[in-house]
């Protein structure tokens, strides 16, 4: 194993982390919120929800219960699509979920589309 890849986090790590991200912020809980209710300091959340630490057994069951779901849900297993891990990997970047709220509460489909197209355009062009 090359050493770049011991201080990688493992993919499923991420995507789990990604999931807790996500699942947080729909619900308009904060990392110092999840951390209260679960036991663990915000910091912690952190790296969780980075896939630097892995979440043990009982804190994945409390994190689900914190955040009204599964852990089925939170690991990936519930019925999903096979792109939900990229959708989810992507909403884990900062602000990507407001963005797509701002975005849907745009009523005007012409400026959803121009809005769209910006964004599209400074991704192809790095900015």
């Amino acid at each position: 194993m090359d050493d770049r890849e011991i201080d990688r986090p493992d993919v499923v790590d991420v995507a789990i982390g990604a999931r807790i991200r996500s699942r947080r912020i729909y619900l308009k809980m904060s990392q110092t919120e999840l951390a209260t209710r679960i036991g663990v300091s915000f910091q912690q959340i952190q790296k969780y929800e980075r896939g630097a630490n892995r979440v043990s057994g009982s804190k994945l069951v409390a994190i689900a219960q914190a955040l009204t779901t599964s852990v089925g849900w939170l690991v990936g297993e519930d019925e999903t699509s096979a792109g939900d891990d990229e959708v989810f990997a992507a909403l884990a970047v900062p602000g990507a979920l407001e963005v797509a709220r701002a975005f849907a509460a745009i009523k005007n489909p012409r400026t959803r589309a121009a809005l769209l197209a910006l964004a599209q355009d400074m991704a192809r062009n790095g900015g």
